[in-house]
């Protein structure tokens, strides 16, 4: 006796409790619907009765097929009527082939057999390499063989350059990204590739060495616009994050005479900063020097031409006195400037009119202020 045929005691079946025994359930109850056996007929019957006709016909089974088969569209079509979208992800709905609704993260419905559902991630970042490929797994890992084509670029100066960078963007409109570009991937790569070699095309090979992050920001700008004017209103479906420059190269081949003249370069630089080095030590040191000595000559200057007035205001002052006191003035001038010499004096001669040679009369020493004097022979 099936678990599906036990009682409880007090008379009731006992409902299935566990998932296996609702399929075991299920497959019984179809088991019963298929197979041909009649329920047994009640007592006092006779068990011989031949069977109806209708219980041989043909198209009995069909229609239980036919059922069965309603049934289990029915189920899917619940089944599927019901949807859940990521934290990530938007969903599209087209309704009979038309766009409908766009639906955010969460549990959704939709009409069954009427409404179809195409799920996008809006936020994660996706990226698109060239001159490169980063091996999966590995970090800071990448191919280089094999992408020539894509890095390869001339310069305005007429150098070939080796330039691998990336693009990294975002699904912006989930509508336009799914239906309005047949393949917006290949699209980003080819606008990308045309847009990097036209900035690169115009600029000089040290410019581009020496630049990346410009040359970065110009591609990005640029791209942008591109993909906004090739699909009107945006309908590119996506935003450009980042474009970033991976690595700026001479190629192989000529990557020794790159070092080479990168070497000269160096040493120019060096030269002109040793230079420019010696400049602002000697150039400074020479004009406050200049500066120094026309502030000095302007300081004599004034000195010279203060000394000169102030000697002629004395010597005005002077001459006023001497034409009111003539022989006043003269002695004391004369005094004042013998007051002046002496001191300075070693030896002192007195000087007779009548003595044919000079003869000295004392010595005058430094700590004594009265000229003794002795007179030798009368005057």
């Amino acid at each position: 006796m099936s678990n599906q045929d036990q009682q409880p005691p007090w008379g009731k079946k006992r409902k299935p409790q566990t998932p296996e025994e609702i399929v075991a359930q299920l497959i019984n109850k179809l088991q019963d619907f298929f197979s041909d056996k009649k329920t047994p007929p009640p007592a006092g019957v006779d068990r011989e009765t031949p069977p109806s006709s209708s219980s041989s016909s043909p198209f009995a089974n069909v229609g239980k097929l036919l059922a069965i088969g309603l049934v289990i569209i029915v189920l899917q079509g619940v089944y599927s009527s019901f949807f859940k979208i990521a934290p990530s992800e938007v969903g599209v709905i087209l309704r009979l082939g038309e766009y409908s609704r766009t639906t955010p993260s969460g549990l959704h419905f939709k009409i069954p057999y009427v409404d179809k559902l195409f799920k996008v991630d809006v936020e994660n970042i996706r990226k698109e390499e060239f001159g490169f490929r980063s091996r999966p797994g590995q970090q800071a890992n990448f191919e280089k063989r094999g992408y020539d084509m894509e890095s390869l670029m001339l310069t305005a100066d007429k150098n070939v350059i080796n330039v691998a960078w990336i693009v990294q963007y975002k699904v912006a409109d989930p509508y336009a990204f799914l239906f309005k570009v047949a393949d917006v991937i290949q699209a980003i790569r080819d606008m990308s590739e045309s847009v990097t070699r036209r900035i690169v095309g115009n600029m000089d090979f040290d410019y581009v060495l020496s630049n990346r992050d410009l040359l970065a920001a110009s591609v990005k700008l640029e791209l942008q616009s591109q993909l906004d004017g090739l699909f009107p209103k945006g309908m590119s479906g996506v935003s450009i994050g980042t474009v970033q420059f991976q690595d700026i190269n001479p190629p192989d081949q000529v990557k020794p005479a790159f070092n080479e003249v990168n070497e000269a370069d160096q040493d120019m630089k060096r030269l002109v900063n040793e230079a420019e080095e010696n400049y602002n030590r000697v150039i400074p040191k020479a004009a406050g020097d200049a500066k120094r000595i026309v502030e000095e000559a302007y300081g004599y200057q004034a000195q010279r031409i203060n000394n000169a007035q102030g000697e002629t205001r004395r010597f005005l002052d002077i001459l006023k006195e001497y034409k009111a006191a003539p022989d006043v003035t003269r002695k004391r001038m004369y005094l004042e400037t013998m007051k002046d010499i002496l001191p300075g004096v070693q030896s002192v001669y007195v000087i007779d009119k009548t003595q044919q040679a000079p003869l000295p009369l004392l010595n005058i020493t430094s700590s004594s202020d009265v000229l003794k004097t002795q007179a030798v022979g009368s005057k």
